[in-house]
Order: C-alpha cells, then structure tokens, then sequence
C-alpha cells in the first residue's frame, strides 16, 4: 500500500492529538508522550510534532509506500523536504528520534 504522508507543527500535541482524531475519524496509530503522534489512515500517513514556535508549519511530506526499503529523503526544487519509507522503517525512526511510543 502507497499513503501521502504530510508532517505538521504543532503547539499543543494533546489539544492537536484531539482535535486531528476527530478530524481524521480515528484515534492516532503512534504517540510519543508530549513529542509526536502519527495516524495511519487508508490514504494518509499524518503525523504532527510538538514545536510551539513553529506551530502550524509544515515539517516535511512524501509517501509512505510498502514497496519501499528503508527510508529516504529529497528536497524538491522549491526546498520542500519529501520522505520515502516503509511503514517499518518509519516504526524504526520513530523510536531513533523520540523514544518508545505509548500504547494507544
């Protein structure tokens, strides 16, 4: 399976964790206490970060794509960030960068 992925600022990672569930029609797949949460949805692969200061910037986007190994990323010409990965090396990224999630 191939999902979009897009990566957001957030102020408030438990307000926002709230708010994109409704939105979204699911609880998240992945929270990392007080860092990170991650929605994997058919489609969309959502995940959001804690940053007050740069609260509602874009991060980064790319694909999700299980056809894919490891993890990848590009800057296109505008200087947008694009990952690429498999859910599996993202899983492992996620751990690497902020810790072990919570049970969801």
């Amino acid at each position: 399976m191939k999902r979009f992925h897009i990566a957001l600022a957030v102020r408030d990672l438990g307000a926002s964790i709230a708010d994109y569930s409704v939105r979204l029609g699911q609880p998240p797949t992945v929270v990392v206490q007080g860092k990170y949460a991650m929605w994997r949805t058919q489609l969309l692969n959502f995940s959001i970060n804690q940053h007050a200061e740069r609260a509602g910037q874009l991060r980064h986007i790319g694909f999700e794509d299980d056809d894919v190994e490891g993890f990848a990323s590009t800057l296109d010409v505008n200087g947008i960030e694009w990952e690429l990965f498999s859910a599996k090396a993202q899983d492992a990224r996620i751990v690497e960068m902020y810790g072990v999630p919570a049970d969801v």
